[in-house]
């Protein structure tokens, strides 16, 4: 059952990842370009790492994986309101 889940979160991960990639063809925003990697660097790592690392998510490489597609997110709501804060 474990592996049904992991394999649905991967395809919901590399979907949603796709869904960003098309939003950033079409308008060239860093924004979109941003979260598309961050889900797609997670819908790899969750596919990936199982068979690397093992099953066992409490080692440190499942986290820095984790914090780096969160830091883009992050960044990229950042830039985002950054973008818009500018002189009128």
């Amino acid at each position: 059952m474990h592996h049904i889940l992991i394999g649905g979160i991967v395809t919901a991960s590399l979907v949603a990842a796709l869904f960003f990639f098309r939003f950033w063809r079409g308008t060239h925003d860093r924004f979109f370009l941003l979260f598309a990697l961050s889900f797609l660097i997670d819908g790899v790592n969750r596919a990936i790492l199982p068979f690397l690392v093992g099953t066992d998510e409490d080692t440190p490489l499942y986290y820095l994986v984790r914090l780096i597609c969160y830091g883009l997110i992050l960044a990229a709501i950042i830039l985002k309101n950054r973008d818009r804060s500018g002189p009128r």
